[in-house]
């Protein structure tokens, strides 16, 4: 990836300039002439904020300008950041799961055979959804499939789905099982953004492969099944 300004996508070379020893200053865009990337001198919470207002800046600091800036190992974070992604999965199965199962709600964990099709369901879920974005992707827009920028395409949707962090506060607070799908659609409006920085494409468009994939994810999940509760 190469560094971009956030406010117009521009490719640039650095994003900051040092114009003597000791004088360093935050580099300027050539195409709108805006300070580059402002987010480097942020505090992270700036960031999360305008990551929660759906903010495209906010996107393309993190995809195209922290990777680099950083020095950070693309490859690794990616891998330790699907696992997140998937074990947030789990516990949003595990969650629904006790919301609507009488059985392990009286028992209040699930047991090894329940986990063992929370797991199933979850992997199978996710194959669905990544198998119907790329080739809703490819298929429709002409989006390139070689290796980098499909991993360009993980970085962004497991950013993306930061809100799913809020899963974990329910395993502490009760909260109505209607607050995962809520959460859901959180996640899927902000997938769309980070698809729309990273390919150009139109929003509704990136709406439209979003939705088809968290479809999938669905329909996979509720026909391996039959639903999302399990009856014993």
């Amino acid at each position: 990836m190469e560094f971009r300004c956030i406010h117009c996508g521009f490719p640039l070379e650095k994003l900051m300039v040092q114009y003597s020893p000791g004088n360093i200053r935050l580099a300027k865009c050539e195409n709108c002439r805006a300070v580059a990337d402002e987010y480097i001198e942020c505090e992270i919470m700036i960031v999360l904020i305008d990551l929660i207002l759906h903010k495209k800046k906010a996107y393309r600091h993190l995809l195209f300008n922290v990777p680099k800036h950083h020095a950070i190992d693309f490859e690794g974070i990616l891998w330790k950041l699907m696992i997140i992604f998937l074990l947030l999965d789990l516990f949003q199965g595990r969650n629904l799961i006790l919301y609507n199962s009488e059985e392990t709600a009286r028992n209040s964990f699930p047991s090894i055979w329940l986990c063992g099709k929370i797991l199933i369901q979850v992997f199978a879920g996710n194959f669905a959804f990544f198998s119907t974005l790329f080739i809703a992707l490819k298929l429709f827009h002409g989006f390139p499939s070689h290796a980098s920028r499909c991993k360009e395409v993980l970085l962004a949707i497991v950013i993306s789905s930061y809100l799913r962090t809020f899963i974990i506060t329910m395993m502490v607070w009760e909260f109505p099982s209607l607050m995962l799908f809520i959460i859901d659609i959180f996640v899927l409006s902000s997938n769309a953004v980070a698809l729309k920085v990273l390919t150009q494409l139109t929003i509704a468009t990136c709406v439209g492969v979003c939705l088809s994939a968290h479809t999938a994810r669905l329909i996979a999940s509720h026909v391996l099944w039959g639903s999302a509760s399990f009856q014993f």
